[in-house]
């Protein structure tokens, strides 16, 4: 039993349903909701100064020579994906609700995730250097084309993004990539450091997670916003995530191959191309968003963000036992 709990139960995965439980049925104090939304900010400044003291500057330019694959990774994720997320949106507002179908379509919106991606490859014996080059410029080419991206086409909701504006541009610039640059500048003092110790790392990357989830879902669940997510609409969620992850994993193994790239190439497209980052993605909510609103758009986020970690183990798994000839082919 412990074995299988081990191996199938992911402790982190636990901690956002615990503070998605408690933050619908865990009343914040209009006293304290000021102080709870500041420990929020300061933790997404923290989270991404930390990202910057820890990536290697060098890491940015590392197989970039493998214009295929890297072009392969941005095409999938700023081109692809949107498209999808559009469509998506747009078939599932009478169905799901049009919070809910905003929530999709900024799912699509979102750089790929860094750890997730490199770490499956990893598993599936693909190009581990391949994937962190391409999931570093995907999440540094994200922290301004994704604001800008939601500006753009989330502009006439009217709930959401269009009441971000500029000012929203500006803090997801004063929040997310200035502590970032400052994390650069001071990552050849302190990145080997931080480096070594790992919990550094995933306690902040995870603490903050969990306290932007309980923050955005208790601001939701004072506004009434949850009100509208019921356990259909999450079923129905992961229909469409499975749908939108299901297209996107073939259209990046194929789309490899079309492109001439290698398996170890392909998977690192595959994985990388794939995904969507809630540790990008949750802060930049909390920013780019009306807090209320922000718990409403990040449900679909959180829905996609556990099946692709669990469709996307499965799958490395499966490509580590391949069979190297007959996948070549």
């Amino acid at each position: 039993m412990r074995a299988f709990v081990t191996r199938w139960v992911d402790p982190f995965v636990v901690g956002i349903l615990t503070m998605l439980v408690l933050g619908l049925v865990v009343p914040v104090p209009d006293a304290a909701r000021g102080v709870v939304d500041g420990a929020a900010t300061v933790a997404v400044v923290v989270l991404f100064f930390v990202y910057g003291a820890r990536l290697p500057t060098r890491d940015i330019w590392d197989g970039l020579r493998n214009w295929r694959l890297q072009g392969g990774i941005l095409a999938s994720t700023w081109v692809l994906f949107p498209l999808l997320g559009l469509v998506a949106s747009a078939v599932v507002e009478p169905w799901l609700g049009a919070a809910l179908a905003q929530g999709v379509l900024y799912v699509s919106l979102l750089p790929s995730t860094v750890q997730a991606s490199v770490a499956f490859t990893s598993v599936a014996r693909g190009n581990v250097a391949g994937a962190v080059c391409g999931a570093t410029v995907s999440n540094l080419v994200g922290m301004v084309l994704t604001p800008l991206l939601v500006l753009w086409l989330m502009s006439d909701v009217g709930t959401a993004a269009g009441t971000a504006g500029i000012g929203g541009l500006g803090d997801v610039l004063l929040h997310l990539l200035l502590p970032f640059v400052l994390g650069q500048l001071v990552q050849p003092f302190v990145g080997a450091w931080i480096r070594a110790r790992r919990w550094i790392t995933l306690g902040v990357d995870r603490g903050a997670i969990l306290l932007i989830v309980f923050s955005s879902v208790s601001a939701a669940a004072g506004e009434g916003a949850w009100d509208a997510v019921s356990v259909g609409g999450v079923l129905g969620l992961l229909a469409v995530s499975a749908v939108l992850l299901a297209t996107v994993l073939s259209a990046t193994w194929f789309g490899g191959r079309a492109l001439g790239l290698g398996v170890e190439d392909r998977i690192a497209l595959l994985m990388c191309g794939s995904k969507k980052s809630l540790a990008t993605g949750l802060p930049m909510a909390n920013v780019l968003f009306p807090v209320a609103v922000a718990g409403t758009v990040a449900v679909p986020l959180i829905v996609f963000h556990q099946l692709q970690l669990v469709v996307c183990a499965v799958v490395a798994r499966r490509l580590a036992a391949r069979d190297r000839p007959e996948l070549t082919r």
